[in-house]
């Protein structure tokens, strides 16, 4: 006896939705929106530094989206490593949660021109430097000592951020992060903050990002220690995570560095 299966004419296959992810996928692409987020950023710093004054005027609407949303600020649509971040993705189907995307690009990008402002001496956005550590030269610049850091409020501030439930509070906490990083003229890798706020995003991929910002508060060493010089047990310390360099994580964004 042959069994017949019978087939269906006219169906139609539609393409899967780049928006779609199964619950428990994690995201692969990170190390594309971290490249957007930084070639847009190393294209209009030197510009912006130099005084140009189509810079200084794109910092200026770029501020006014700083912890907000994407969709909030219309203005800001056509400008910004959002920008890049479509050039980049041209052409890519494979490419899911673009709106994810989207969100960390703007919100590194808006966050670094707040970042940025009236500051010309340098650059605000320096790979050398992520959120963590950041954070912690921030306490020992504001004359903390080590016994003290563990309680500093700028600490809580961190960690205010690794425990936001919605994206719309970790924009808010960063950007009070932020303005104290401004004040203090110290830096920040925007472009591996874009990479993280991206996974963040993504609920498998949230607890890991969280591990990662207390990974880099904890291994950003004493100032004297970030300089290089010897540890009290003779070995010489390093603020960033090697196991997290910025090659390996963003596969070298900008041209030239």
């Amino acid at each position: 006896m042959t069994t017949t299966t019978p087939t269906t004419t006219g169906a139609t296959t539609s393409a899967p939705s780049r928006n779609r992810a199964p619950a428990a996928e994690r995201l692969p692409d990170h190390r594309l929106v971290a490249r957007a987020t930084g070639t847009y950023i190393a294209r209009i710093q030197p510009q912006y530094l130099s005084d140009t004054s189509s810079a200084v005027a794109e910092l200026a609407r770029l501020r006014r989206g700083a912890g907000k949303r994407v969709h909030q600020v219309q203005d800001l649509w056509g400008i910004g490593g959002t920008e890049e971040l479509a050039r980049l993705l041209d052409g890519r189907n494979d490419f899911i949660r673009f709106e994810y995307a989207e969100e960390a690009v703007f919100l590194a990008s808006t966050l670094w021109a707040l970042h940025q402002q009236s500051g010309r001496d340098k650059g605000m956005h320096d790979r050398r430097q992520n959120l963590g550590g950041a954070v912690r030269t921030l306490i020992r610049l504001k004359g903390a000592s080590s016994e003290d850091e563990e309680d500093s409020p700028l600490r809580k501030r961190l960690v205010r951020v690794g425990t936001a439930e919605s994206l719309s509070s970790v924009a808010v906490r960063l950007r009070e992060i932020v303005l104290l990083l401004r004040g203090a003229r110290e830096p920040l890798d925007y472009a591996r903050l874009a990479g993280q706020l991206y996974r963040w995003q993504h609920r498998p991929d949230r607890a890991g990002v969280q591990r990662e910002w207390g990974r880099e508060f904890h291994l950003a060493a004493a100032s004297a220690t970030r300089k290089g010089k010897p540890t009290s047990d003779g070995e010489t310390g390093d603020a960033i995570d090697r196991t997290l360099a910025p090659d390996e994580e963003y596969g070298g964004y900008a041209a030239g560095e």
